[in-house]
């Protein structure tokens, strides 16, 4: 009996940018009603192979086969007509239109004279919400909603398509545990409907839970297969970075004086008064959920949102709403949204990495030193380990974890004394996770405060010595962190409606 093609399938393609080859004749196949994980580092590949899947690049060599036939797809669109949907990390959703209109867009129910059937349109958009059991309001705009109701909109909009294959690239980076719950049991309900699935994710638990096969990826080369039992977390970091992880070290805190200091502040989202200190040589973390109002505080800390009470660095009061006296001051903030926040992705490694720092640079008139850009950004690309390391290169060729290795990189060369941070390893993979981790280590051993906010419970126990609880813009307790558990943290998270 003759095996059933597979249902979408690359045979040794590889793909170059300039000098970089970025995949070396990769194979994939996914079969009916399966979920394929593709894993590996920043920079492994994984998202050039999806967008040769569905045609957003071409492939320099190899072929695309679909139910066993080569197809050359001309573009995202000729490839949704073979029923292959790509959702992206970056969601691709009109934000000033409504739920509906979003879901619809481009394949609108016409009546005469080509005017919208709105009933018509209403219907469909409430049936395709319904076959994933949502319940979105129709003429809510899309800017009212969170991300990971977004992301469930992105594979409403492609199932509604037809679409039977789907691509989908780091779809929990910004999720809550509940939202990354839900969007999981998604996952299995669609491969149950006889959908097919790519997943690209760096969380590896989340491979573990739903992935039939493991494709592992490292410098663009299949390098291994997992499937089955086989599937576990050692097994794939050990493909992933070819050696196995060691531990952080997380010796016992060597605290200074006061560097960071809130006294009662407040802002729009924080109600109540919130005092807090970070000491030199220590990491603190801000842990709760989605909306917690984590981001807004440490946004407020900077400069950057209105705010009421005091903030001290060292013995230095910062003016609200001045982010340059706060760079001054020592502080810098590595926000959340490194592509619309920390970058600026059309200049190149070199001038991103030197921005900060401009105004120390700047001589006579802000003319800039002769060669300065090109001294800061190879301090920065060899201290963090960017790869690869052109410093020429515009910063959107980067992967995702390389860029936030810039972003982080560009404000430690200018020697801050308090480092705040925003999801420091969003989107970030093992092996740059651990050395981002390391090198954050490495500050408070050099005696900087870190304050950080992250949605990862394996990373606040990596990394921080005291962990402040937040939930609904309110500081729900503290505790050090050898004295806390997941279990503790997670009930304060989720007790504020209890007050």
């Amino acid at each position: 009996m003759t095996a059933a093609p597979a249902i979408l399938e690359a045979r040794c393609v590889s793909k170059a940018f300039g000098g970089v080859q970025a995949l070396k004749e990769v194979s994939l196949s996914l079969g009916a009603s399966e979920i394929v994980a593709v894993i590996g580092e920043n920079g492994a590949g994984k998202s050039t192979l999806l967008k040769i899947l569905c045609g957003v690049y071409e492939a320099d060599s190899g072929e695309v086969f679909c139910d066993g036939s080569p197809r050359r797809f001309l573009g995202i669109h000729d490839a949704m007509q073979q029923g292959i949907a790509r959702i992206p990390q970056e969601l691709e959703l009109c934000e000033s239109m409504t739920v509906a209109e979003n879901l619809l867009l481009g394949r609108e129910p016409i009546r005469g004279w080509g005017v919208i059937d709105e009933e018509s349109a209403r219907q469909m958009a409430r049936r395709a919400l319904d076959r994933l059991g949502l319940d979105f309001p129709l003429d809510q705009p899309v800017s009212d909603l969170g991300h990971g109701q977004r992301q469930l909109l992105s594979i409403v909009r492609s199932l509604d398509a037809e679409a039977q294959v789907l691509l989908l690239d780091e779809p929990t980076a910004t999720l809550s545990p509940a939202e990354t719950d839900v969007l999981l049991q998604t996952l299995r309900d669609l491969r149950k409907s006889g959908r097919s699935l790519i997943l690209i994710t760096h969380r590896l638990a989340e491979v573990e839970a739903v992935a039939d096969r493991v494709i592992v990826l490292r410098d663009g080369s299949h390098v291994g297969s997992l499937a089955g039992k086989e599937i576990t977390r050692s097994a794939m970091v050990q493909g992933m970075v070819g050696r196995d992880l060691e531990p952080v070290i997380h010796p016992e805190p060597v605290s200074g004086g006061a560097a960071l200091t809130l006294e009662n502040v407040t802002t729009a989202e924080h109600p109540d008064p919130i005092s807090l200190q970070v000491n030199q040589g220590e990491c603190v973390a801000l842990a709760g959920l989605v909306g917690s109002g984590r981001s807004e505080l440490l946004e407020a800390v900077f400069g950057l949102r209105p705010r009421q009470g005091l903030v001290h660095v060292g013995d230095r009061l910062l003016s609200p709403q001045s982010p340059v006296q706060s760079v001054e001051a020592g502080l810098c903030l590595i926000p959340e949204e490194r592509a619309e926040q920390g970058l600026s992705l059309d200049q190149s490694v070199a001038e991103n990495a030197a921005l900060p720092g401009l105004y120390r640079h700047a001589g006579f008139a802000g003319v800039l030193k002769d060669g300065i850009t090109q001294e800061v950004a190879t301090r920065v690309v060899d201290h963090l380990n960017v790869q690869p390391p052109l410093l020429d290169a515009p910063i959107r060729e980067l992967s995702g974890g390389n860029q936030q290795k810039v972003v982080i990189g560009k404000w430690l060369d200018l020697d801050p004394s308090v480092l705040i941070l925003d999801e420091p390893t969003r989107g970030v993979d093992v092996g740059a996770r651990e050395e981002i981790h390391q090198r954050l280590r490495k500050c408070t051993a050099d005696g900087k405060a870190i304050l950080f906010a992250s949605s990862e419970m394996e990373e606040i126990f990596a990394i921080s010595d005291r962990i402040v609880v937040m939930a609904e813009g309110r500081v729900m307790g503290s505790c050090l962190t050898k004295e806390a558990t997941e279990e503790w943290v997670m009930e304060l998270a989720t007790k504020a409606g209890l007050r």
